[in-house]
């Protein structure tokens, strides 16, 4: 196999659970591109038709699958699914995150707890229910945020309305660094290899001038993420090319955790 060869998906089953949200667009996109079958998964079935539709337009296979990360047994459902149309798994993306806490740091019990179940529970479900039938060799790739491994810079919101006062989301992403190590270890001994990614911020058409200029002078590439930042680490990660990568937490953030 050459080493261009190493990076195609043809022939892979991959999962991207929160496959119609704002990195979950470039993440199937990239996995459809080289070939991969895609599944995209939430609790937004009528999303991801939409999201499927435009691919299979274009000759790529991608399907939409109802799941809910806080049932178990739509977790299952899902895993039985995919077991029953391909056969077996061999991509898990872990890109589903919900963002109840609306209110900052002192937002009510009920909203934080509903962060835990969805962002910390139903990530180790998700996960332990694909990985056991994951086929040996296969990959899986946490989505991350630069918020797992750093703390809050208050002078990105300076000028604008914005804060980033979240602690259940801070939490959430620094759980899923070592939650990686944990499931690489895990996992190692069937050549399954788990690894997190941390993009930074992604622009999107609402964000202030200010908090724009305000982040990419953080940078040392001098902007914010786009949408197709994602997609050359996702085939990586995913492909023969990493094998011999795992137990791993890669900022993709134009160096924002380098200064």
């Amino acid at each position: 196999m050459s080493i261009i060869e190493s990076f195609s998906l043809t022939g892979k089953v991959a999962l991207v659970t929160g496959g119609a949200g704002l990195y979950g667009r470039q993440i199937v996109r990239a996995l459809a591109e080289a070939g991969a079958r895609v599944y995209v998964a939430s609790r937004n079935l009528a999303a991801l038709e939409k999201l499927a539709a435009e691919h299979r337009a274009l000759g790529h296979d991608v399907r939409a699958l109802r799941l809910d990360q806080t049932d178990e047994a739509s977790i299952f459902a899902a895993r039985d699914t995919i077991a029953h149309e391909s056969g077996t798994l061999h991509i898990l993306v872990n890109n589903a995150v919900a963002r109840p806490v609306k209110h900052g740091y002192f937002d009510d019990a009920a909203a934080i707890d509903e962060s835990m179940r969805v962002n910390g529970t139903g990530l180790i479900l998700v996960t332990r229910a694909l990985g056991e039938v994951m086929a040996d060799g296969g990959s899986i790739i946490n989505i991350g945020s630069i918020m797992g491994l750093i703390g809050v810079e208050p002078l990105n919101y300076r000028g604008t309305e914005m804060s980033g006062w979240y602690p259940d989301y801070f939490f959430n992403k620094g759980g899923m660094v070592n939650l990686t190590r944990f499931c690489a270890s895990y996992y190692g001994s069937r050549g399954i290899r788990v690894n997190c990614i941390h993009p930074g911020g992604v622009q999107t058409p609402d964000h202030p001038e200010a908090f724009v200029t305000n982040y990419s002078e953080r940078t040392c590439l001098g902007r914010l993420a786009n949408d197709t930042d994602l997609m050359g680490i996702i085939v990586f990660l995913a492909s023969d090319a990493s094998l011999y990568v795992t137990g791993t937490n890669i900022p993709v953030d134009g160096g924002y955790t380098a200064k």
